[in-house]
């Protein structure tokens, strides 16, 4: 089995996929995304190839490539295609590797199975990505609790956003997780600003550990 660590959101767009390029890069790992939502514009792919300037024999191929950028289950539907959740099974290497889910952990891949039930059959420690924004107590807390009833291990919770003590504190006590941090949005958002971010607001031994147990 592969060293992986598996992210995931509490929701879409909240900054995830630049989190995985700056630990990607970190970590010397290679990176994948199970499945991809929309084509037209840069792939999560191509947005971690550049920003976590990884060489492309570190990226692995997505095991779904679908062209509407929406749920993965309709994407799919869209592109008379049907997924087939137990055919996503972690890529062998040497390398560590940081996994990238679609959206949150309840976006379903097809009308029985959510990313979460895959990420329940993985048994790979988790990373939870949230937003610092207004309605994230609830969101994060929800989707802890989502994780726990699979038996998700979950390794913590990383903030994308303006850093707020008081929400990081109340989530990380009623929550009982770990807080790994919080990655302020960049502007711009440059590789060495990614890289030099990460430096400054992260533990690289505490991700390193997680993936060497």
């Amino acid at each position: 089995m592969s060293r992986c660590l598996v992210i995931t959101g509490t929701d879409t767009g909240i900054g995830k996929t630049v989190f995985a390029a700056a630990l990607t890069d970190a970590l010397r790992a290679c990176y994948w995304k199970p499945i991809q939502s929309g084509l037209e514009e840069e792939t999560d792919s191509e947005v971690v190839t550049r920003l976590g300037r990884i060489p492309t024999h570190r990226i692995l191929a997505e095991a779904w490539r679908l062209q509407t950028p929406v749920s993965p289950h309709l994407a799919a539907q869209l592109d008379g295609v049907a997924i087939d959740p137990e055919a996503l099974v972690l890529p062998h290497t040497d390398e560590p590797v940081v996994v990238e889910g679609a959206g949150g952990l309840l976006v379903p891949l097809n009308n029985r199975t959510t990313f979460a039930d895959v990420f329940a059959r993985w048994r790979q420690p988790v990373i939870l990505c949230a937003r610092t924004e207004l309605g994230t107590i609830n969101h994060t807390l929800l989707s802890l609790e989502a994780m726990r009833r699979r038996q998700v291990p979950v390794f913590g919770v990383v903030y994308i956003g303006e850093d707020r003590p008081d929400t990081r504190q109340i989530i990380g006590e009623m929550g009982d997780v770990a807080d790994l941090g919080c990655l302020p949005y960049l502007d711009p958002l440059t590789p060495d600003a990614l890289r030099r971010a990460f430096a400054d607001r992260f533990d690289i031994a505490m991700f390193r550990k997680a993936i060497l147990i």
